[in-house]
């Protein structure tokens, strides 16, 4: 057994948790403090221990950027009442919560967030089907609302549980079609060799806008995000398919949509937006240093959290659509327009073979 092999390993499940928690944890600030400038509000501004206040110039302002925001909100969802309703179906109302948090976990372990460092490259699992795993993981996230819906025992719930299943069924099969094109120009499905080409060839995203689009829309519905939250509206459902949770259970359904957020914009940097590379500089080779590796993954995240940022944006700058209409967009519109995208590739390849 090659033990630095295992070590390193160790050190990158740990480190790509601990950086994806953190972000899950400070995409909830940022989305406050958009929403905020946006709807020309103040935004979180408050919440610092005590001995943070008392440092000179340095803490007031730390207060007013709201940098403890999302400790404060750990600590509530930690310390409240976990409540669990006599009608509901216990096992299933417990179980419902981890298996929406543990497929974007999972999904995360085969996106190469940089190139490579000490001879070791910068991925977990660097899979050669790693696009099939990938829709394969995801896909079970659905279970996890379909089941809080149905566990909860309540209409409100159910119906956010079956507006879920149909939504993330219609717009997978659109997301998982958008990218066919693009493993038709690389020849691989290994996300590593998606990135290899975009070095030498240019970012997907000019070479394939439709699908850009296509696979951005599709990850804004699969994630539940305004303007297809769905499963969840408020003004409809009252909630939806998590209005009998709380505390940690309710935690986990929130965490996992943001943490669903930070992996779909990781698949976006990665499949349109050259992962890790720039094209200047020589910042599309493989890194022969540490600094070198350590930049890498900077360019991934700065990629990752303009995309992030873009989903936030959208949240508060559309309104929500109609069911029907968000039933037509996915099977109507989508659909079609992925595959003749795809029709015209595998055509424009043949001609040019």
């Amino acid at each position: 057994m090659d033990w630095n092999f295992v070590i390193f390993s160790a050190i990158k499940i740990a480190c790509v948790f601990a950086v994806m928690m953190t972000m899950v944890a400070y995409a909830v600030l940022v989305e406050r403090k958009v929403c905020a400038v946006i709807q020309d509000r103040v935004g979180p501004n408050r919440a610092a221990p005590p001995f943070i206040v008392a440092i000179p110039v340095v803490g007031p302002f730390l207060v007013r950027l709201g940098i403890f925001h999302p400790l404060a909100d750990g600590l509530k969802l930690f310390l409240k009442e976990d409540f669990t309703p006599a009608h509901v179906r216990k096992i299933y109302f417990w179980l419902a919560p981890a298996i929406t948090m543990i497929p974007a976990l999972l999904t995360v372990a085969i996106i190469p967030f940089g190139s490579q460092i000490g001879g070791q490259k910068m991925v977990i699992a660097d899979l050669n089907v790693g696009v099939l795993y990938t829709f394969g993981i995801v896909s079970l996230g659905v279970y996890g609302i379909v089941l809080a819906g149905y566990a909860s025992n309540s209409k409100f719930a159910f119906l956010g549980g079956i507006r879920s299943g149909a939504q993330m069924i219609s717009y997978e099969l659109a997301m998982g079609m958008s990218v066919i094109p693009i493993f038709l120009l690389v020849g691989d499905l290994s996300l590593s060799k998606v990135i290899g080409y975009q070095a030498g060839g240019g970012w997907m995203i000019l070479k394939q806008p439709l699908a850009f689009l296509i696979f951005m829309v599709a990850a804004l519905a699969e994630t539940n995000r305004m303007p297809f939250d769905f499963p969840e509206a408020e003004q409809e459902l009252a909630g939806g398919y998590n209005v009998e949770y709380s505390s940690m259970k309710f935690g986990m359904f929130f965490m996992g949509e943001y943490a669903n957020m930070v992996m779909s914009s990781a698949l976006v940097a990665t499949l349109f937006l050259g992962g890790w590379t720039l094209p200047w500089f020589g910042l599309d080779q493989t890194a022969t240093s540490v600094v070198g590796g350590l930049l890498h993954i900077g360019i991934f995240l700065a990629k990752l959290g303009i995309v992030l940022l873009l989903m936030i944006w959208v949240r508060w700058m559309l309104p929500r659509f109609r069911y029907d209409q968000l039933m037509d967009l996915g099977w109507r519109r989508f659909i079609p327009l992925a595959l003749a995208n795809i029709l015209v590739t595998a055509v424009w390849l043949w001609m040019k073979s």
